[in-house]
């Protein structure tokens, strides 16, 4: 799979007073993009819900680069970072950048798998660790 990358649309309600962008909303364009970016590796909402399985997060940070500004034109993409064999586990690296190719955050998040009738961790389907195997890994992936 080629690199995964959405455009990203600015809203005002997006902005502080400062016409900062909010820090949480970097977290929400992240979602978005992460769930697009399953999504198009054949692993649907409504796969999970038929199959009873879902993503849970441990961790997710942001590192702030660049002020956003309202107008900017921006994308954000998706790189696999960590991944162990069976996809139970994985991580993903997201990059939000302007149109002139600055980079202005970067956020991580470290996840699992869950079964959503026992509530408990699982390992996927196995068509979940073959997509992501086929999915665009960053310069510093690893396997874990």
């Amino acid at each position: 799979m080629a690199e995964f990358q959405i455009p990203v649309h600015l809203r005002w309600a997006d902005f502080d007073p400062n016409f900062h962008l909010r820090h949480s909303v970097y977290y929400d364009f992240a979602a978005t993009a992460r769930v697009a970016f399953l999504d198009a590796c054949g692993i649907s909402t409504e796969l999970m819900h038929r199959q009873h399985f879902g993503p849970i997060l441990f961790r997710e940070e942001a590192r702030f680069k660049r002020e956003v500004r309202p107008g900017d034109q921006l994308v954000i993409n998706v790189l696999v970072t960590k991944l162990r064999a069976d996809g139970s586990r994985f991580s993903f690296r997201h990059e939000l950048i302007r149109d002139d190719g600055t980079l202005c955050a970067v956020m991580n998040v470290d996840g699992a798998w869950i079964d959503t009738n026992l509530r408990k961790l699982a390992i996927p389907p196995a068509l979940v660790a073959e997509s992501l195997d086929k999915a665009h890994k960053s310069a510093d992936f690893e396997w874990v």
